[in-house]
C-alpha cells in the first residue's frame, strides 16, 4: 500500500486496526468509507465540494458525456505508466477518472499502485465507491501528505495546480498529466446565464521543471436533455460557485441544451 505522511509532522503514517499513526504518535481513523482525513476541518468548517455538488457531478459523469474525454486521459496514463508504478491524482473529486485509469492499468498488466488526493471529505467518501483498489485522502495538492520523488506519474484534471509540490512528489523523468479547458469550452452554457459570456483563455503551455512531450485536443457536441443534466453540469464547474441567484434562475426553464465541449490533455516529464 503507498505510504502517506502524517500531516503534522511529516513522519510516514502506519496502518494498524483501522488507524493511521506516526512514530510521534500523531493518530488519524480509517473511515468506515474507506479513506483517512488528513485535512481535519478548523472550527468545524468544512472543505471542498459538498454532497450536492458531488452527486450532480457523478450523475453527469456517470451519463457518459465525458467519456472520450475520459478515455484520452486513460490511453495517454496507460502510454506513460510504467509497471508496478506509482500514480497520484490531485483533487481526484470523486475519482470518475482516476477509476477508470486504474481498471485499464490492471487489464493490461501494469500493476499500478494509485493515491487519491481531493479536498472534499464527500468527493473523496465517493471515490471509494467507485474503486475500492484506490489509496484516497482528504488533503491539500498544497501540501501533498506524501514522500519526495515518489510518485512516477501524477494526474491532475481541473484541479488547483502547484508546480512546486508536483515537483517534490515526481521522480525524476516522471510524467505529468494535465487537462485544460479550451477557448470554447461550455460556452453555449455560459451564454445561457450571462449577458455577455467570456470565452476562456489558454495559458502558456511551459512549466518550470517540466518537458511537454505530447498534447492533445478533445472536442464534442453533448446533447442535454433534461433540465436536471442542465443543472447539473452547472454546478460541477466553476460557475457555480460565482454566479447571483438571479443568473442561476435563467437556467430553471432550460429542458434541452446543445454544448460544446473543448479539452486539451497535456503531458510533461519531470527534467
Amino acid at each position: 500500500m503507498l505510504e502517506f505522511l502524517c500531516p503534522v509532522c511529516n513522519s510516514p503514517l502506519a496502518l494498524s486496526d483501522n488507524t493511521y499513526k506516526c512514530k510521534n504518535n500523531h493518530c488519524f481513523d480509517r473511515s468506515k468509507k474507506g479513506y483517512v482525513n488528513l485535512l481535519p476541518a478548523k472550527g468545524g468548517k468544512l472543505h471542498g465540494d459538498d454532497k450536492t455538488m458531488v452527486k450532480a457531478r457523478t450523475r453527469f459523469l456517470d451519463g457518459g458525456f465525458y467519456e472520450n474525454f475520459r478515455d484520452e486521459v486513460c490511453r495517454l496514463s496507460l502510454k506513460y505508466a510504467e509497471n508496478n508504478c506509482k500514480i497520484i491524482d490531485c483533487g481526484c473529486g470523486e475519482c470518475y477518472y482516476t477509476s477508470e485509469i486504474f481498471k485499464q492499468l490492471e487489464k493490461n498488466g501494469k500493476n499500478p499502485e494509485i493515491m487519491g488526493i481531493d479536498i472534499s471529505k464527500d468527493a473523496i467518501s465517493a471515490g471509494y465507491k467507485r474503486c475500492k483498489g484506490l489509496n484516497l485522502a482528504v488533503g491539500s495538492v498544497f501540501h501533498l501528505p506524501c514522500n519526495s520523488e515518489y510518485f512516477n506519474l501524477l494526474v491532475t484534471l481541473f484541479a488547483p495546480f502547484c508546480r512546486e509540490e508536483y515537483s517534490r512528489v515526481l521522480k525524476k523523468g516522471g510524467y505529468l498529466i494535465m487537462a485544460i479547458p479550451l477557448e470554447n469550452h461550455l460556452w453555449e452554457l455560459k451564454s445561457e446565464i450571462y449577458e455577455k459570456p467570456y470565452k476562456n483563455q489558454v495559458s502558456d503551455f511551459e512549466i518550470e521543471g517540466f518537458e511537454l512531450v505530447e498534447k492533445s485536443e478533445i472536442k464534442n457536441k453533448i446533447q442535454l436533455t433534461s433540465n436536471e443534466q442542465i443543472l447539473d453540469l452547472f454546478s460541477m464547474t466553476p460557475y457555480y460557485y460565482k454566479t447571483s441567484h438571479n443568473d442561476r434562475e435563467k437556467l430553471n426553464a432550460l429542458e434541452k441544451l446543445s454544448v460544446q465541449t473543448e479539452f486539451m490533455v497535456l503531458v510533461y516529464k519531470k527534467i
